[in-house]
């Protein structure tokens, strides 16, 4: 089990992930960006790769060997993902392309078959584009109403405006974040679902950030859906989940047609496939479904509590190295409510400049609204750098970061 910073251990991780060896312009590699997609160890790469040279072919529908095989190690990688939330069963898994697919899966299916005009879908104002533009569609096809949480100066969802909001507006459905992608914020999820399903509605929760960094207990959560990303959790692109209650997905439409979606097809009609085959129309992505499992089964094998008392720790000493720099403004709550993210400002230096100077040093961080451009104008600026961390990180790196910054003050005259 991986301890918090020891660094042996990290030491130890960091040799399983190949690109961490690289150079970028002579210096090594600082990758500070695992929050927009993390790297790869080699059991991720080399489980897809013997996928290719030994097994591949199409699932579900041969009756010969490499068939069988191929659907073996994909539905062993669907009850390693239920096994890793806590799901029921296997069947509540939807393999989807990525998050922002689950959401409009959702928005597009249950959402078409159950929200009428004037009904309130409650979001917040710090989601991703992903979790608002699928329901800002959803209200214009429908006439429903859209409602948000105030964030806090602190970074914080202001919990009496949620509680107030529920009682107003009594939503149809409340979709949020458990962690924010810029401030980090770990979001009282399990709380906000209890509140929302005792005004009556049902609970779409985006584990895009917490799922690949806490440990997700879907039962003790009881949220009704949850959507996360293969390629933020060490797994590949491409390949993402919907969890949802089997009551609901059974009785949502299918979003798209076509291949094994359908148990009987005449020129007229059809009949659709049982779960979760129903969601998951031609042909899936196999390989990335196999890599997803394999990374299920590396995080499983550190512990997910470990993970996160990791990333707590770094985090902790990234406010505190990151907070000694004259003139950065850093965003979000502190340590004890923040996941493994810091998103700052540096005096007037805008944010893509002060990135490509940290790229020179070999840092890899992210600069924009970082797909959260509400978010940023409640902020009042026009974007943030952001550095995100994750299992194979160290402290050094922090430090490698906050000189950066003294250099980027100098070069702009700071």
């Amino acid at each position: 089990m991986l301890s918090a910073i020891d660094r042996a251990q990290t030491l130890a991780i960091r040799e399983d992930f190949p690109i961490l060896k690289r150079q970028v312009h002579g210096k090594p590699l600082v990758y500070l960006d695992s929050g927009a997609s993390s790297q790869k160890p080699a059991a991720v790469l080399e489980a897809m790769e013997r996928y290719y040279r030994t097994s591949h072919a199409n699932v579900n529908r041969g009756v010969y060997v490499l068939s069988e095989e191929a659907t073996e190690a994909m539905e062993q990688a669907r009850l390693k993902v239920a096994r890793f939330i806590k799901a029921k069963s296997a069947r509540q898994i939807i393999f989807t392309r990525n998050t922002t697919e689950a959401i409009n899966l959702v928005a597009y299916s249950w959402g078409s078959a159950n929200i009428r005009a004037d009904d309130t879908i409650l979001l917040t104002e710090m989601e991703h584009h992903a979790n608002l533009v699928p329901w800002q569609l959803l209200a214009g096809r429908t006439g429903a109403r859209l409602e948000f949480v105030p964030v806090t100066p602190e970074g914080r969802l202001d919990q009496a405006g949620y509680t107030r909001l529920l009682e107003q507006t009594r939503p149809k459905l409340v979709a949020f974040t458990a962690m924010s992608n810029v401030l980090g914020t770990i979001t009282p999820a399990k709380q906000m679902i209890a509140q929302a399903h005792a005004a009556g509605a049902l609970v779409l929760l985006d584990g895009a950030q917490s799922v690949p960094h806490l440990p997700t207990d879907v039962q003790d959560l009881d949220c009704d859906f949850l959507v996360f990303s293969g390629h933020k959790m060490l797994g590949p692109t491409g390949i993402g989940v919907l969890y949802g209650r089997r009551e609901l997905l059974e009785a949502m439409p299918p979003f798209l047609a076509g291949g094994d979606m359908i148990r009987e097809v005449h020129l007229r009609s059809a009949t659709w496939n049982s779960l979760p085959y129903k969601f998951e129309a031609g042909t899936p992505a196999i390989a990335e479904s196999v890599g997803l499992g394999a990374a299920v089964d590396y995080l499983t094998a550190l512990g997910m509590d470990a993970v996160h008392e990791h990333e707590r720790a770094l985090v902790s000493y990234a406010l505190e190295r990151l907070g000694a720099v004259e003139g950065l403004t850093i965003y979000g709550p502190g340590a004890i409510e923040r996941g493994g993210v810091v998103s700052f400002t540096l005096g007037d230096i805008h944010a893509h400049d002060l990135a490509q100077v940290l790229d020179s040093e070999g840092i890899c961080v992210r600069a924009g609204h970082h797909c959260a451009q509400p978010l940023m104008e409640k902020l009042d600026v026009p974007a943030t750098a952001r550095a995100s961390f994750y299992i194979y990180n160290l402290p050094e790196e922090v430090d490698a970061l906050a000189q950066a910054l003294e250099q980027a003050k100098t070069i702009f005259a700071l």
